[in-house]
């Protein structure tokens, strides 16, 4: 691969992270994806591939589909990104451990 076709994998993995902070759980509003602990792995190649592993509250969230399509939608609109592996997994299951401060805060759990 030529210097010139490889991204800046920090940087695209800054944007990408600054993306999922602007999506957002209908049923847990005031959290965004991220904050919430629902992002587990993003793997970005020097090519612009990336491998993104997420998770859900619950198994049987009914709005499993919005959330993963607008996760889809506005991470393969970042420019850089070339092609998104999105993987839903639910191992291990998510837990408000998985949380940041922040959102423990901003829900009052702390």
């Amino acid at each position: 691969m030529s210097e010139e076709n490889k991204v800046d994998t920090f940087e695209l993995e800054t944007k990408i992270v600054a993306t999922l902070k602007n999506i957002f759980d209908p049923e847990i509003p005031q959290v965004n994806i991220y904050d919430l602990g629902l992002i587990y792995e993003i793997d970005v190649k020097e090519d612009g591939s990336v491998l993104l592993r997420m998770t859900l509250t619950a198994p049987n969230c009914p709005i499993a589909d919005q959330i993963l399509n607008e996760v889809k939608q506005r991470v393969e609109a970042i420019p850089g990104v070339k092609e998104l592996d999105l993987v839903l997994t639910f191992d291990p299951p998510w837990d408000k451990s998985m949380m940041s401060e922040e959102a423990l805060l901003m829900l009052g759990m702390l």
